[in-house]
């Protein structure tokens, strides 16, 4: 095991802090046995008395549950547990300007939502009574302040006391060990409850599945210990933890993280260690409102009664399996479940969409539907008028979201009701686009928490990358000399790296930008001091805890203390600052021409392009598109000054007009406007309709360096979110420029179809060339106004041209079919050739000779001039037929090497032959049906 063995928690030194009482004590109400049941609380106390227990008992900063959407955390379709927006601290990359850098002692009830991924509940939503695709999870958290003791303490004093608990009724799991992972017993944690007063039968020891917990393949993790509560209670209930039954749940769970999963498997550990907790509060009001499910506490049963008076069914009955005739019951709390999940997801600003979180969001709403409207046969519109009630139970989570309009929501749940019937090309096209994701991802040299730690321990500074914000009118950067202060090779730090190895440096400075903010990383290259003609690469640059890191694959020997010169590439550090300038250029527009409801939904800023997704009922016409084209097209023309400043956060929050996203901004925040200066939107002087951001990126001086921007894509991602792609200067000239050539072909192709109409196939106008000049417009880089009426035009010529085709073709068919007739007369088996290019005449042609001779068995051949192929096309009578035609087709284009498919009656397919005549002789030979 990496770092020498692991040991036993019990040897090493206990860093406590004081409770309320001698440590290891309780008070003799806690200590003693209770009989009953815990007295009943509602949900709201239960929540309340939980946040300020360890607030102002234990010094815990309370901490607003994250959106249910992850931020900036792509491995989540939700947030599912407590710990998501602590990753970072944990991970050892919390920003250290961020108030979360600061975080010691924290307590929280997060929203969670469990309907995919790796935790997905849904399926099993309404088929028992605990269930949940949305709940609660109350926890408290310590970062390298307090440990196992005083958090069991804390764990077992809040329960027993002030949730008044018997203690009689409690059990509690620990981790046993595991000799494969060569893991010891948590005995620490066992004498801990045992110190408390835990009977020793009533301590359970475990294994890794149930009592040890792990962020992922690599990254902390650490044992676990358990509360369970027995509902039955005045008896030994120990076999019946862990064993899945409903009357011994858990309700509590306490994470000791204080290892780290290396890339190999093993552990190493962690230099400061942190504890995580989790509690459902729905579990936990079953618990303290003596009931056996979730669904008949006071955080359901107003909602299930809301649901009965819109319904046709009969009041909730709590029945499940085969006891539930009908799955009323069911319905009822699938619906109650599902409409709280849709109503605070929606509230997060995640609507039911097309893929990931929202395609998810979609299935769930189909459900709710599907139960509320076939087995509670409640009308439409009723799963939307439940959104009060939700908003009265969860009012904290939704009436304080800025998103969380009862109006808005419950409009979108109206909206969205229906049933997509390319539901399942859908998924599939998710899953085409998480791969594509994962399969563009590539690793990086990231500091892990153990060398993070390490650093601080060195007392190693923070990198200074002020130089990145230092630009010049004459587009000149500064030169930058730095130090090499650190190099990590992927799993610790070294003093020294060998030629051709990987690794990350860590310098005193950097005038390089790390990829953040939705900004792509500089390129460029370092030399080292006295190796002035050897070049080493930076092939990416990230920010961990402070420190940028470069990746780079050195070049020659590199050691801690070297001095290097860095170059930076201007080029592609200059198109990146015209590009985010222009996204928020673009920002601004949209809201000024689609209104104030437009919401930044992400952005991606590169050398070559640049993305923007936003909040949108439905895609930009080619009118919207012109205008926000010519607003932003106004605003580079009029060359107005980009002005940026950092400010204290909370200062930067009274600026009129400031445009957010949803991230943690660090303190103090930098502010970038254009056209007016940050003082003077500050002094309020303004009417506030410029661009203002809060913003880490890298910004021109001038919005006249953009030159010209066009908007060579925009399309609806998901229902309610579109992303516009834009270029600017020399791309955006040529994106016009392509745009006027791609504009002429069709105005020629336009001109050739509006003559007069062709008397035969080969004089019609070639549809190829009508589906290459479509394709080209697609596909090629043009403004997408222009793109979205060439494709209007074109299709129109293309229907028209294929409904001319297809006369030409019926023509052409009846013609051969009456050739052949005459020819062949009316024979049981007509087997003939025709000449046509075209499958479909030749398909048309077997028709018209099948209607003219209802009993004959038909076959024709054609020889397709353009590919060399033989095409096949044959028919049997209805009436007659003793096998599937496409065996006869099928057996025919073997023969030539082809394939062929069909219907019992019809079929048709391919093969190959240089010689008509020949493949004919050859049919003659195989067996008709």
């Amino acid at each position: 095991m990496a770092g020498g063995p692991v040991r036993m928690f019990r040897l090493l030194p206990r860093r406590l802090r004081p409770l309320s009482g001698p440590p290891g004590c309780l008070s003799a109400r806690s200590a003693r046995s209770f009989s009953g049941v815990p007295p009943e609380l509602p949900a709201a106390l239960v929540r309340s008395t939980f946040l300020d227990f360890f607030r102002q008992k234990h010094g815990h900063q309370l901490v607003p549950s994250s959106p249910v959407r992850p931020r900036g955390d792509p491995s989540l379709l939700f947030v599912n547990a407590g710990m998501n927006q602590f990753k970072p601290l944990l991970l050892g990359t919390a920003d250290p300007r961020s108030e979360m850098s600061s975080y010691r002692r924290v307590v929280n009830s997060q929203k969670c939502v469990r309907a995919g991924g790796k935790h997905n509940d849904l399926e099993d939503v309404g088929r028992d009574q605990h269930h949940h695709t949305f709940f609660e999870m109350l926890g408290n958290w310590s970062f390298g302040d307090y440990f196992k003791e005083e958090a069991c303490s804390m764990a077992w004093s809040l329960l027993t006391e002030h949730y008044g608990i018997p203690a009689d009724r409690l059990y509690v799991s620990y981790f046993g060990g595991d000799a494969a992972s060569h893991l010891p017993a948590d005995e620490e944690t066992r004498h801990i409850w045992l110190d408390i007063g835990v009977p020793p039968a009533r301590l359970l020891p475990f294994g890794l599945k149930e009592n040890f917990w792990e962020m992922g393949d690599c990254g902390p993790c650490g044992p676990c210990t358990e509360i369970h509560y027995d509902h039955v209670g005045g008896r030994d209930a120990a076999v019946l933890v862990n064993a899945d039954s409903p009357d011994v749940v858990e309700i509590w769970n306490l994470v000791f993280m204080q290892y780290n999963r290396e890339v190999d498997h093993s552990l190493r550990m962690l230099p400061q260690f942190s504890v995580d907790t989790g509690m459902g509060l729905e579990r936990l009001v079953s618990v303290l409102q003596g009931r056996r499910s979730n669904y008949d506490t006071d955080l359901f049963t107003p909602l299930l009664h809301a649901i009965q008076q819109r319904s046709r069914a009969g009041p909730y009955g709590g029945r499940t399996g085969a006891a539930d005739e009908g799955k009323v019951d069911m319905a009822y709390r699938v619906v109650a479940d599902h409409v709280r999940t849709l109503s605070v997801c929606i509230a997060d600003g995640v609507h039911p969409g097309m893929s990931g979180a929202e395609l998810v969001l979609r299935r769930i709403l189909r459900r709710a539907v599907r139960f509320c409207v076939e087995v509670l046969q409640a009308p439409q519109g009723a799963l939307a008028s439940l959104v009060p009630t939700v908003s009265h139970i969860l009012v904290k989570y939704i009436s304080h979201n800025p998103c969380g309009q009862v109006t808005s929501v419950a409009w979108s749940l109206h909206r969205n009701l229906g049933f997509p019937l390319d539901l399942v090309d859908l998924m599939l096209e998710e899953r085409g686009v998480m791969s594509e994701l994962q399969a563009g991802a590539q690793a990086q040299v990231t500091l892990d928490v153990l060398s993070l730690a390490e650093l601080q321990r060195l007392a190693v500074p923070h990198t200074d990358d002020s130089l990145k914000y230092q630009y010049r009118l004459e587009r000149v950067f500064p030169a930058c000399s730095a130090t090499v202060l650190a190099l990590y090779d992927g799993q610790a730090l070294v003093s020294e790296v060998s030629e051709g190895q990987r690794c990350g440096v860590i310098l005193d400075q950097t005038c390089f930008y790390s990829e953040q903010g939705g900004q792509s990383h500089d390129q460029g290259y370092f030399t080292r001091e006295g190796l002035q003609d050897v070049l080493y690469p930076v092939e990416a640059v990230v920010l961990a805890g402070g420190y940028v890191v470069h990746q780079v694959t050195a070049a020659d020997s590199l050691k801690t203390g070297d001095q290097v010169q860095l170059h930076l590439d201007q080029v592609h550090r200059l198109s990146c600052m015209v590009k985010h300038t222009a996204t928020h250029i673009l920002n601004f527009a949209l809201r000024e021409v689609l209104g104030p409801s437009v919401q930044q939904r992400g952005s991606h800023v590169a050398a070559d392009r640049l993305r923007f997704d936003f909040s949108v009922k439905g895609s930009l016409d080619v009118s919207q598109l012109q205008q926000v084209e010519r607003c932003v097209n106004d605003i580079i023309s009029a060359n107005h000054n980009v002005h940026s400043q950092e400010l204290p956060l909370q200062t930067a929050g009274h600026i009129n007009g400031l445009r957010t996203v949803d991230e943690v901004y660090p303190d103090p925040v930098r502010v970038v406007s254009v056209g007016l200066s940050v003082s003077d939107l500050l002094d309020d002087q303004t009417d506030g309709r410029t661009s203002v951001e809060l913003c880490c990126g890298t910004h021109l001086l001038q919005t006249g360096a953009i030159e010209d921007l066009v908007i060579v894509s925009e399309r609806q991602m998901v229902k309610g979110i579109s992303r516009v792609v834009a270029v600017t200067g020399r791309e955006a000239t040529r994106a016009r420029e392509a745009g006027q050539v791609l504009s002429q072909d069709v105005d020629s192709l336009s001109a050739r179809l509006s003559g007069s109409a062709p008397l035969s196939l080969d004089s019609a106008v070639d549809n190829f060339s009508l589906h290459c000049v479509l394709q080209a417009v697609d596909n090629t880089p043009i403004p997408q106004w222009q793109r979205r009426e060439l494709q209007i035009h074109l299709r129109a010529m293309q229907r028209n041209s294929n409904t001319t085709v297809r006369k030409l073709e019926t023509r052409e068919a009846a013609a051969r079919a009456q050739a052949l007739l005459e020819k062949n007369g009316r024979k049981d088996v007509q087997v003939d050739a025709v000449e046509t290019d075209s499958l479909s005449v030749v398909m048309k042609t077997v028709n018209r000779l099948s209607a003219a001779a209802p009993r004959s068995y038909v076959m024709l051949l054609a020889h397709q001039g353009h590919s060399g192929k033989v095409l096949c096309a044959c028919q049997v009578p209805k009436v007659t037929m003793t096998r599937v035609t496409s065996d006869w087709a099928l057996a025919v284009c073997r023969h030539l090497g082809g394939s062929a498919g069909g219907s019992p009656l019809v079929a048709k397919g391919t093969g190959s032959s240089s010689d008509i005549t020949e493949a004919l002789s050859a049919l003659m030979q195989l067996p008709v049906p």
